[in-house]
């Protein structure tokens, strides 16, 4: 599937954030179909047993690609929310230091709430991990005293990549 643009990064996100030592730094890609998605490596300080991501890490990149999936749906990075509720389902163990794949999609959006599918895959499109995400739109300052949108999302990189193997 092809890329259409890459989404910006945060400084300290525990998923995105480029200047978080211990963050998962997730890059972030508008697809072609409306979708988000994530090539992307947990690492060994995000386990929980040996040779397994931590359940709250799990879930955290899926409520990741949640808000990034607004933004590729709608193509405006200025729109932000807090999630309201989210269940995941583990299916799969997820390992760390190899690559997975994360999808997030919108299932419903309205002026002040909208609903994301995500999902985590191994490289052979096993499914890993799955949730359903619902949020309340928020302008960023009433999410967080003195949050500016531009000055937190303010790595713009390259758009690397050009396509995701996805069929």
């Amino acid at each position: 599937m092809k890329v259409t643009g890459r989404q910006r990064n945060s400084r300290m996100c525990v998923i995105c954030g480029l200047d978080n030592e211990q963050g998962v730094k997730a890059p972030f890609y508008n697809m072609e179909d409306g979708s988000v998605m994530s090539k992307f490596q947990f690492r060994e300080h995000h386990q929980s047993y040996p040779g397994r991501v931590h359940g709250g890490m799990i879930t955290a990149m899926l409520d990741e690609m949640g808000l990034r999936a607004l933004w590729a749906h709608t193509g405006n990075e200025e729109e932000f929310g807090v999630t309201m509720s989210l269940t995941t389902d583990y299916r799969r163990p997820v390992p760390y230091e190899t690559d997975l794949l994360a999808r997030g999609v919108i299932v419903k959006n309205t002026s002040k709430f909208f609903v994301v599918e995500a999902q985590l895959f191994d490289m052979e499109k096993n499914l890993l991990a799955n949730g359903t995400i619902k949020y309340i739109k928020l302008d960023v300052s009433k999410i967080a005293e003195g949050a500016s949108a531009h000055e937190e999302m303010c790595y713009a990189l390259p758009a690397d990549c050009t396509e995701i193997d996805w069929n």
